[in-house]
């Protein structure tokens, strides 16, 4: 059997991290068995679905990678195949109609609580004739159920991760299917899709495992054969709540407007409960080789951005300079191209996201600002120290950090930090950054005497 798994976000907003882990292990799955990966959006609701979220959501999975399989599909296509479904079901007698109110129902929870007892549907439009039911419809308001609950009987769900998961028929609820507008819940024209578009396996978190049940019942009830589960743990938040677009998590296209580089997102969400990969796995199809589902840890992990960014460090550093440039290309604009290529080998090593590039402004602009902690080693050196510096520098014939420092040395008296470190400042603008060496060989004799002269006249202010 191949297998087919597929990602099937509501476009009613944009895709976070939540949605993201859920993509990607379905990706990962498929890639892993050599099947096939499907984009499925479920825009029934046609009230908060929105094109501009079905564009924003595809370019988010590009812009990571996760590139999906054929054309995207959609829910609303299969419409009559739900209104279909529901009729064999009701024919069948594994749906029927509910006419209780809300005040009914929620008279019904309260009682059932007071007893101790679950907060199910008490089952009153259960007993109804087809005829009867259909009769009332016509004036009355209504929704559909299924007719799940029973005293006797279970069902079970083939899950990959926790084993084969019986329910009993009697701990089971009766769940709306269709809402009294008309419009389907998420059971019913999920799991139809999922048989329609012969979907193998379906790795989603264990908050749907009761969702899995129901699913399964209405399949077997339909005639279809219900796919394989892989109900994971909970991706959580710091604060130990489930991470969803209501709960802090980020979105994608706030992470990447930020720099993030994306090889880091997925670095760092693939680990998450699977914590045995090899530390070397950097592209996506060794991660999709090494993957094994069934190791992804079943009990809730906490999402890290410190741990996302840390990846994203490490992948920087091992860019190739193009692309270097073109990351932090927007942090320092209105630079030639060759001059910028080789700004961005000289910082590389020396930044942790893309937008570190800016503190090391002054390499590329004399009149770029000191960093706000560099300006007091610049008063503390004073401007004499600078007209050594300047002087030493213009009687060399050799240009070099060494011979500048040495002499600088030797006139001034000063030595380690003292020495160094006034001078990095002025050239560089910031106390750390790349050697020296290939700063001053980046920088050129004219624009270190430009950054000297800068620095002396900071000193004198």
């Amino acid at each position: 059997m191949s297998v087919v798994t597929r990602f099937a976000p509501s476009p009613t907003g944009l895709l976070h991290l939540g949605n993201v882990r859920t993509a990607l292990l379905n990706w990962l799955y498929a890639r892993k068995h050599g099947g096939s990966f499907m984009l499925r959006f479920e825009d029934t609701d046609q009230g908060r679905s929105e094109l501009e979220y079905i564009n924003a959501i595809q370019t988010d999975l590009q812009w990571l990678g996760l590139n999906w399989d054929g054309e995207p599909h959609f829910q609303s296509e299969h419409a009559g195949n739900h209104g279909d479904a529901l009729e064999k079901l009701a024919a069948g007698g594994l749906a029927y109609r509910c006419f209780c109110s809300e005040t009914k129902l929620s008279l019904d929870r309260k009682l059932a609580t007071s007893r101790g007892l679950p907060p199910r549907y008490a089952g009153h439009c259960k007993a109804l004739s087809a005829d009867e039911a259909a009769e009332r419809a016509e004036q009355e308001p209504f929704v559909w159920r299924l007719a799940v609950h029973a005293h006797q009987g279970e069902v079970t769900v083939a899950d990959a991760l926790h084993g084969d998961v019986t329910f009993a028929l009697r701990d089971l609820d009766d769940p709306v299917v269709v809402r009294s507008d008309g419009t389907f819940t998420f059971l019913l024209p999920n799991a139809v899709d999922d048989a329609l578009d012969g979907i193998t396996h379906v790795l989603r978190g264990d908050d749907h495992l009761t969702n899995s049940a129901y699913q399964v019942w209405l399949l077997n009830g339909l005639g279809f054969t219900p796919p394989v589960y892989l109900h994971h743990g909970l991706l959580l938040g710091q604060d130990g709540a489930k991470l969803s677009k209501r709960a802090g998590s980020h979105s994608v296209a706030e992470l990447r407007d930020e720099g993030l580089i994306p090889e880091a997102l997925v670095q760092a969400m693939t680990r998450l409960g699977h914590p045995n990969l090899p530390d070397e796995l950097h592209d996506h199809a060794a991660l999709a080789t090494h993957f094994d589902a069934e190791h992804v840890s079943t009990s809730s992990v906490r999402w890290s951005d410190q741990e996302m960014w840390r990846w994203h460090s490490r992948l920087l550093h091992e860019l190739d300079n193009d692309c270097l440039t073109l990351l932090i290309q927007p942090y320092v604009p209105d630079v030639k191209t060759e001059r910028l290529t080789a700004f961005a080998a000289l910082i590389g090593k020396n930044i942790e996201r893309a937008s570190d590039a800016a503190l090391f402004q002054r390499l590329l602009d004399v009149n770029a600002p000191l960093e706000a902690e560099a300006l007091p080693v610049v008063k503390e050196a004073g401007a004499e120290f600078y007209q050594h510096a300047i002087d030493a520098w213009l009687a060399l014939e050799d240009h070099s950090w060494q011979n500048l420092t040495a002499i600088v040395k030797e006139k001034t008296d000063c030595k380690g930090k003292a020495l160094f470190m006034p001078l990095r400042v002025a050239l560089s603008g910031a106390l750390h950054g790349p050697e020296m060496s290939e700063v001053v060989a980046f920088l050129g004799s004219d624009a270190i005497v430009a950054r000297l002269e800068y620095a002396k006249r900071q000193a004198e202010s």
